[in-house]
């Protein structure tokens, strides 16, 4: 459980070994594991946690595909050794937490035979470099038969697929898991929490944090042996107020996604597009009963403003699936969409191209300042990401324990079952849809939105007819999961406002009044909070559709 106003407690009057700051899968990461070495941990995030990066990714956890391939065509050793990282990682991403993360096939559609051949001799190797026991079927070539049963809709021209297996995991509410995975190892962690400025001895090393709640708008301090930088494209500007004359290393790149419906969306299967306009890949993935598609590459300087997916990105996105598709897609099939930075760290050759860059990931120690900083990266690799942060940091604090993260169990996956959802349905008489829903998002602690659901049946009832959403949800959101505004429950709760922002809009209300009777909002906070989320909420979703 999260317990934000105890923890504000904890924050202001204790000393911790290591303060976290940034939420994201890093940070969340980066908490757990300094925490299960016996640390005394403070996280806290500027925003909602996966607010930014981590809950705006394309879902996949995965090696890299296009990756290898520039890895042989350039000779590239640094590019291997990132594939080689994330299918290792991959296994303990899907295995930590499997009501969040699964397998998922891919198929890459090919014209002809030769084309055929490429392919599969490279999925092939791909899978060659996942490790021992990685848990995924093997790829193979599928003619056009079976590619009709996977993906129906195909353009007619395709002349079959290579299908290979990667992983897809619900990023904001895998995010979340680690959250609530470091509070209950002893983490003390809230949300809505912005750094503001450091204060230091007269060595010049950091000893505190000035932080704004900006939920109450209260000004205090956060002692702190080490303080740990994991705020991924803002990491810059946190490195800067530690040490003024570091030269800046993140180049931040838009990545845009839409979510459309289509025939294809009842699919298991996913399309991996070989070739983009721009020399890339892209995806349409099923998520949450829509087809994703994505992703756009552009370099982006702004990083203080949330990035949006705008007419530009979807018209490159519908260009870009639409040869693959029978039937062609316009923009009346978008019905939600995000965009989030990716946080690369540097450029190579001063390019103003992004998409060349390595996801890899850097942790740099300033010794002037004693700031850590945890940068760059990439979804799939954040627990190695975190294992080489807190490694220093234990190296500093002169601890000699070892990272443990590999097989511990994520918040809600130890007993589940992929039929968990049968004992939900059985136990509290809860139509099969709600109980698929309840049990692959919360896990065991399913059972704990379905008591809430008993208990006052009014918030048994779904929020909107048709869709698997309770009330309850709302409810266990806010005592629960640390959420503190409309949009931290309908975006990264439940994820309804990427995938369908017009049933985002009608839920508000209700979520609105079910969230204030829960954070003590009276009518006035409410109907302010409401208007300020569906003035967002209209912004996005005018750029994707104008």
């Amino acid at each position: 459980m999260l317990w934000r106003n105890l923890n504000l407690e904890s924050l202001q009057h204790e000393t911790f070994d290591v303060c976290v700051i940034g939420g994201g899968s890093a940070g969340a990461g980066c908490a757990l594991d300094a925490a299960l070495r016996g640390m005394k941990v403070a996280l806290i995030e500027k925003t909602d946690f996966a607010a930014e990066t981590s809950g705006k990714s394309t879902k996949l956890v995965h090696g890299g595909v296009r990756y290898l391939e520039q890895a042989f065509r350039k000779l590239d050793f640094a590019q291997l050794n990132q594939v080689k990282h994330g299918l290792h990682e991959r296994r303990f991403v899907l295995r930590n937490a499997p009501h969040l993360a699964r397998p998922l096939a891919l198929a890459t559609p090919v014209f002809n035979w030769w084309s055929g051949i490429y392919y599969f001799l490279g999925l092939k190797l791909y899978d060659w470099f996942a490790p021992g026991k990685s848990g995924m079927p093997p790829g193979k070539w599928i003619g056009r038969r079976k590619l009709d049963t996977l993906f129906p809709g195909i353009d007619k021209r395709i002349h079959s697929a290579i299908v290979y297996y990667d992983g897809q995991l619900d990023d904001a509410r895998y995010n979340l898991a680690i959250v609530q995975s470091a509070a209950q190892s002893g983490a003390v962690v809230a949300n809505y929490i912005e750094l503001q400025s450091f204060s230091s001895d007269n060595s010049g090393t950091i000893t505190a944090a000035k932080v704004h709640d900006r939920q109450s708008g209260k000004v205090f301090s956060i002692h702190s042996k080490i303080f740990l930088n994991c705020t991924g494209p803002a990491a810059d500007s946190i490195r800067l107020k530690a040490n003024p004359v570091l030269n800046p290393v993140i180049r931040p790149s838009k990545g845009a996604h839409i979510l459309v419906n289509m025939p294809q969306q009842g699919s298991p299967c996913a399309l991996l597009i070989p070739k983009t306009s721009d020399n890339r890949v892209a995806f349409a993935i099923p998520f949450e009963g829509r087809m994703m598609i994505g992703t756009t590459d552009e370099p982006c300087d702004a990083t203080e403003n949330e990035p949006f997916t705008d007419e530009q990105d979807t018209s490159f996105l519908l260009d870009t699936i639409n040869p693959f598709l029978e039937i062609k897609l316009t923009r009346e099939h978008v019905t939600g969409g995000f965009a989030g930075l990716r946080p690369l760290v540097g450029v190579p050759d001063n390019s103003r191209h992004t998409r060349s860059v390595l996801r890899d990931h850097l942790v740099e120690f300033d010794e002037r300042s004693g700031l850590v900083s945890l940068l760059g990266g990439k979804w799939t690799t954040y627990r190695l990401m975190a294992k080489d942060a807190i490694d220093l940091v234990a190296q500093k604090l002169n601890n000699s324990s070892v990272c443990s993260t590999e097989n511990h169990l994520l918040w809600g996956a130890k007993g589940w079952t992929p039929d968990f959802y049968k004992k939900i349905q059985s136990e509290y008489e809860i139509d099969a849809d709600v109980s698929q829903h309840l049990a692959d998002k919360y896990g065991i602690c399913a059972v704990l939105v379905a008591q809430i659901a008993k208990e006052t049946p009014a918030l048994g009832e779904r929020l909107l007819p048709g869709l698997p959403f309770l009330k309850a949800e709302a409810a266990y959101a806010a005592r629960c999961e640390m959420a503190m505004e409309i949009r931290d429950f309908l975006a990264r709760r439940i994820r309804i406002e990427l995938t369908d922002a017009g049933s985002s809009a009608r839920m508000a209300p209700e979520v609105a009044r079910i969230m204030g009777a829960e954070l003590g909002w009276n009518e006035q906070e409410q109907n302010r909070r409401l208007q300020q989320y569906l003035s967002v909420l209209q912004n996005t979703f005018s750029n994707l559709t104008t």
